[in-house]
């Protein structure tokens, strides 16, 4: 055996003992199809600069680096020139120090490699063979373009363009955000503090103008000079809610925000006052007790603030004012449910100047009352606008309803129009809904020729403040019962829920009268950008897909604030109490949650911005715009959108199956996938579950379910305030024939039956009427003594009629319809086919002995003819 120093010797060594190796070796092979694509590959992206003789191509050579990775790469990654510098290297590869039985083995498979090589069967160098010569043939894993990184040796230091200079220091930051911790008012000074807050275990009870009685206490501290800079604090204001502040350092300050009245959360709103400001110096307020794990804050919304000094000197109202605004969770943990932080820094334009701060543009009660109170006392608006009192709240405020329309020329115009119902503020900290509703409504009653059409064609009911309580003392979400009001429409407690149970009531009484196109209730949002709706799925095939027909509208008017894909229709379990889902229920196909972000838009030209209250109002306006496209006789815009709807579906629908790794034809049947199955849930909205009922309204409820049930099982219940109006009048009837029963006008009386004895047939027992069979009917109006019933069936049309005639006679213009006998050849007063009944609610007093809520609140309904 040769000296292995002796690399020459080496060769002449293997020469003589494998002289058909050495030819293999020698003789030059056909070039493989993949090391030559690979050559070429890595050459015309620059990693290979070496000759094309150079490349490793053997099965030996592969085996080589597959069991000595550190051979791979002696320079940097990915550079194969510099795999085996020279041919010594290579021999020193191929042939290692000692020669022994394993390496007699490995030269025999390699032997056996080259003359499997050589055989004109196997070509390919991608077959490999294990080591002792068994052929199991399967391919050769493709080679890497670049080396795995050892876990023995250094990282391999990043590569650096020649033009720069770099330094020799390794630069590291650590990734934790400093964020104020809680101090507390243990180590702090309490500078604001309200004494009692009712919270959950207490309920509301009553309410008086003013609020408590007695002198009004000074809650802020003292202020021991003018050299003192302490702030002082206020929140006892209209929709205010501060209920403490700790002063922590000089100019930082911890503050914590009032829970909704009689519960012990829902924190999201704030609004407060400060004074004793000073300029050019940082001061630092954190909100300690949120309650939301996301907010808008994280995404660059900043608080708003408003300037007193700047309001007066420069007429400057709200800003977006803050630096440094951070979103947290609280350090402080009670082990009960987890708080969260809102942090933020603010420089005072003025010294001694008195601010103001708040999550969003407030809109309170007084405001609506002084904008209904212009509308009032402005002659023309108040000829088609008319101010009602629909009920009023727990603690007593007015909650205003108004019926918008134009005075109509004839009862059947009248009765042809559809109804609109719009409402806001539910939850009373959302105050981006009155906002928008401001611009709906000063659109509407202008003297726009779109405002009078839609005026002309729509009776509009609005509801501008459905929970003044809540706004009046600053709740965020709740009414003064401590539950969420969007939760509780299907109640039945009439006097713990008036807003809401006389809202789904007039509803009710309005859908008897006519068609309710669109219900829409506007909120706010404190998660997500953008303006967007939440709808309900129709299962109709009939009106499929038409209820996104008019979010898509409205994204096509308001491009750059209102986004479709933001919609959604999926009606969930939880969903079921809120306004949108039981008025969908009840029949109202377009029924909708209008969601306005707190923050700004991400469209458009209006991308980045935050919305102002211009924006706001300005959706307004594009309501009503987009009500006379989607009501447009020409239906090309209502049939584009539908078109437009069913590609958004079919592509989500792929899509959806994409996300879950299926395949599946279309074809003809994507239609019949449940829209409910695609689209998520509206989780991600500002929801809150319901807590059901306070503990003192339990029995309340069990006792009113349980007098429902025994009036179910007593008689049978009116459902309709028709049925209750002819009821009345019934009974009213049955009084005038029994007191004039044995009276000389009986007589007379009967002749005119016999005159219209029609009116007492039925269509198909009866079919002819003579003087004879008069007489039996006539028993069974007033035929009590005899042991008859009424039968309501017969008297009904007479009723009816009766009061048609009397109305006639009070109002010689109205016109009434009504169905003739058989025999009759008088057409003129047919009504037409498409043309509603219009029967006034004013025109019976259906209402109990003793009732008295007729005379507090008057009739919601106006008709008024020239």
């Amino acid at each position: 055996m040769p000296d292995v120093t002796d690399w020459s010797s080496v060769y002449q060594y293997r020469s003589n003992m494998f002289p058909a190796l050495e030819t293999e070796l020698k003789q030059e092979t056909l070039p493989d199809p993949y090391e030559d694509f690979m050559y070429r590959h890595l050459q015309y992206y620059g990693y290979f600069k070496a000759q094309k003789g150079n490349l490793p191509n053997s099965a030996t050579q592969q085996h080589v680096w597959k069991n000595n990775p550190r051979f791979v790469l002696s320079g940097s990654f990915g550079e194969r020139d510099e795999l085996i510098p020279d041919p010594l290297q290579k021999e020193k590869l191929l042939w290692p120090s000692c020669l022994s039985s394993a390496m007699h083995r490995q030269i025999e498979a390699v032997s056996r490699d080259s003359f499997m090589l050589s055989s004109p069967l196997l070509k390919s160098r991608q077959l490999l063979h294990d080591e002792f010569g068994e052929v199991n043939t399967r391919l050769r894993e493709p080679r890497d373009l670049f080396a795995f990184f050892s876990g023995n040796g250094p990282l391999q230091a990043p590569r650096w363009p020649i033009e720069c200079e770099v330094i020799k220091e390794n630069i590291h930051h650590i990734g934790n955000e400093k964020v104020p911790e809680i101090v507390g008012e243990e180590q702090g000074t309490v500078v604001y503090q309200l004494d009692t807050v009712p919270t959950e275990g207490s309920y509301f009870s009553s309410s008086r103008v003013g609020g408590k009685r007695g002198i009004i206490k000074e809650l802020a501290v003292t202020l021991q000079g003018p050299e003192d800079n302490t702030l002082l604090f206020e929140s006892r204001f209209e929709s205010g809610n501060l209920q403490k502040a700790v002063r922590v350092d000089t100019y930082e300050y911890e503050l914590t925000l009032r829970t909704d009245l009689y519960t012990n959360k829902h924190t999201q709103w704030f609004y407060f006052r400060v004074q004793n400001t000073r300029k050019d110096v940082t001061y630092r307020f954190t909100i300690v007790n949120l309650l939301k794990p996301k907010s808008l804050y994280t995404l660059g919304m900043k608080p708003l603030m408003y300037s007193q000094l700047d309001a007066n000197t420069h007429n400057i109202g709200w800003r977006r004012e803050g630096n440094e605004i951070k979103y947290y969770k609280n350090n402080m943990d009670d082990g009960q449910q987890p708080f969260y932080c809102l942090t933020w820094t603010v420089q005072f334009p003025h010294d001694q100047d008195t601010c103001f701060f708040a999550h969003f543009y407030p809109y309170t009660y007084t405001d609506l009352q002084c904008y209904l109170l212009s509308v009032a006392n402005n002659p023309i608006q108040s000829q088609f606008c008319k101010l009602r009192t629909l009920c009023r709240s727990l603690a007593g405020n007015t909650v205003y309803l108004l019926t918008i329309t134009n005075p109509s020329r004839t009862p059947q115009e009248a009765a042809a129009k559809k109804a609109v119902v719009l409402s806001a503020r539910v939850h009373p900290g959302e105050s981006n809904g009155s906002w928008i509703m401001k611009g709906f409504l000063d659109f509407i009653l202008s003297n726009s020729p779109d405002a009078e059409l839609l005026r002309d064609i729509f009776v509009f009911k609005v509801i501008p403040m459905l929970n003044p309580d809540g706004v009046i003392v600053g709740n965020y979400r709740c009414s003064l019962a401590g539950r969420d009001l969007n939760r509780h429409y299907k109640t039945i407690l009439k006097e713990s829920f008036p807003c809401i149970w006389h809202t789904r009531n007039m509803i009710k009484r309005l859908l008897e009268e006519r068609e309710v196109l669109l219900y829409c209730d506007f909120h706010g949002h404190s998660r997500k950008n953008n303006i967007f709706l939440y709808g309900c799925n129709n299962n109709d095939h009939k009106y499929w897909l038409h209820e996104r027909v008019f979010p898509l509208m409205l994204s096509k008017n308001a491009p750059d604030k209102f986004s479709f894909r933001s919609c959604n229709f999926k009606v969930q379990k939880c969903k079921e109490g809120t306004g949108r889902v039981v008025m969908w229920r009840m029949g109202i196909l377009n029924s909708y949650t209008m969601e306005s972000t707190f923050g700004g838009s991400t469209l458009g030209n209006k991308k980045d911005t935050h919305f102002t209250t211009e924006d706001l109002k300005s959706l307004g306006y594009h309501v009503c715009d987009t009500l006379l496209d989607f009501c447009d006789p020409d239906q090309t815009k209502f049939t584009q959108c539908l078109e437009e709807l069913k590609e958004l579906l079919q592509q989500e629908i792929h899509k959806k199956f994409y996300e879950l790794g299926q395949d599946m034809d279309l074809e003809g049947s994507w239609n019949d996938i449940s829209l409910s199955d695609i689209e998520s849930s509206t989780s991600g909205s500002d929801s809150s579950f319901s807590d059901g009922l306070p503990v003192h309204l339990l029995n309340m409820a069990d006792e009113l379910n349980k007098k429902k049930m025994h009036k179910k099982k007593k008689q049978k219940p009116l459902q309709t305030r028709k049925q209750r109006n002819e009821q009345y009048q019934r009974n009213n009837l049955i009084r005038e024939l029994k007191s004039t029963e044995d009276t000389p006008e009986r007589a007379g009386f009967a002749s005119t039956l016999q005159k219209q004895p029609t009116f007492f047939k039925t269509s198909e027992n009866t079919s002819s009427s003579t003087i004879k069979n008069e007489k039996p009917r006539m028993n069974e109006v007033n035929g009590k003594d005899k042991g008859t019933s009424l039968d309501s069936s017969k008297t009904t049309t007479l009723i009816l009629t009766k009061n048609k005639e009397t109305m006639q006679r009070e109002k010689p213009g109205f016109i009434v319809s009504c169905s003739s006998s058989k025999n009759s050849t008088n057409t003129s007063q047919d009504p037409a086919a498409d043309v509603k009944p219009n029967w006034s609610r004013s025109r019976f007093l259906g209402t109990k002995k003793g009732r008295s809520t007729m005379a507090v609140y008057p009739s919601l309904h106006i008709y008024t003819y020239p």
